[in-house]
């Protein structure tokens, strides 16, 4: 059996060569990372990833940005209002804290399956999954090579997210409602996958506040995931350079990034380093489990520099999950618990 490892911050980590190799043998870092007790995080750090990934994550974080500054009318060209907002370009569409999120912009795709073969009647009652990608056009200036880079990242993220699908099924199958169920399966399977490319706009200038009076979810408030697994990459923080391309700078501030709810109700500020991946559980995976693996509520803070209006922040979220006919539960499909969330999200009845 594999000993636990952790961040400074407390958050378990584990070699991807032994999540490959022998995944079986790291059960005491699942249960400690995704367990039911005071102190899980319910995330985990991938570290030793291959060398490929760290040019993968920079080229795709770089066209985050690009793409945000390319011209509105060109934008709102890619968005797709019949899904949600679910595939392609989204901006202040959804509602975070109760208003519109302006905060940040949204490129939403499926790096796995470009037109879903299920049926039309799932189709139709579920256009936040089952819709075709959209892209940018090849030849859209500025942004080149955007689907491929979206892609490779997607797919990558999703390979090491099926390999620690694989090594969570011992624990995750004493505490599912149905022991029939396969989260490897589930996830390698399905055509829901969605991956999310994140832009958070710089701030806009005085909204900097003092450390002890700005919210500690200033940039993205207070949320589940309701996924069942969420592979989540770095953030990168840019400046604008020289013409389009952008200057990777470090954080803006010791106070900025990702902030985790642990299960006991503490608040943990939680590091990912540039060369590993992190994966989080999900409310779709909290459901199947009745409450037994809880996810954990998170934001992102902006931080108390207040040049920070000059600088944006990049990321890309995978979110991994059963085809919607799944039953999470003996009364809720997965795609009827989806429903609910992008009701709330989008204060839209359908």
């Amino acid at each position: 059996m594999t000993a636990v490892q952790y961040t400074a911050e407390g958050a378990v980590t584990i070699s991807y060569s032994t999540l490959v190799s022998s995944p079986l043998t790291l059960n005491a870092s699942i249960e400690q990372a995704f367990g039911s007790h005071p102190k899980s995080l319910g995330i985990i750090i991938v570290r030793d990833l291959p060398a490929s990934y760290a040019s993968q994550r920079e080229k795709l974080l770089k066209f985050a940005y690009k793409f945000a500054k390319l011209d509105e009318s060109i934008r709102e060209k890619y968005t797709n209002p019949a899904s949600n907002y679910s595939f392609g370009w989204s901006h202040g569409k959804e509602i975070m804290n109760g208003k519109p999120d302006v905060l940040k912009g949204s490129y939403y795709a499926n790096p796995i399956v470009d037109a879903p073969t299920v049926s039309q009647k799932e189709k139709d009652a579920h256009p936040e999954y089952y819709g075709n990608n959209i892209w940018p056009d090849p030849d859209q200036k500025g942004v080149e090579g955007f689907k491929n880079a979206f892609k490779d990242l997607g797919q990558f993220v999703f390979r090491v997210g099926c390999e620690l699908a694989v090594a969570c099924q011992p624990f995750a199958l004493a505490h599912f409602s149905d022991t029939s169920i396969s989260l490897p399966n589930l996830i390698s399977t399905s055509q829901t996958t969605k991956a999310r490319l994140l832009h958070y706009f710089p701030p806009a200038s005085g909204d900097a506040e003092p450390s002890g009076d700005e919210p500690v979810d200033s940039w993205c408030g207070f949320h589940l995931d309701h996924s069942m697994l969420t592979g989540l990459c770095s953030a990168m923080y840019l400046q604008e350079g020289d013409g389009f391309e952008p200057v990777v700078i470090p954080s803006p501030s010791a106070a900025s990034g990702l902030y985790i709810r642990t299960r006991g109700g503490d608040l943990i500020k939680v590091s990912i380093p540039p060369d590993c991946l992190a994966f989080q559980t999900g409310e779709a995976l909290e459901i199947a489990t009745g409450g037994k693996l809880r996810a954990t509520p998170h934001c992102v803070r902006v931080g108390d520099n207040l040049n920070a209006q000059n600088i944006s922040r990049e990321t890309f979220a995978l979110f991994m999950q059963p085809n919607t006919d799944q039953h999470l539960s003996l009364s809720e499909t997965f795609g009827q618990f989806s429903q609910k969330v992008f009701q709330e999200h989008y204060k839209k009845s359908r």
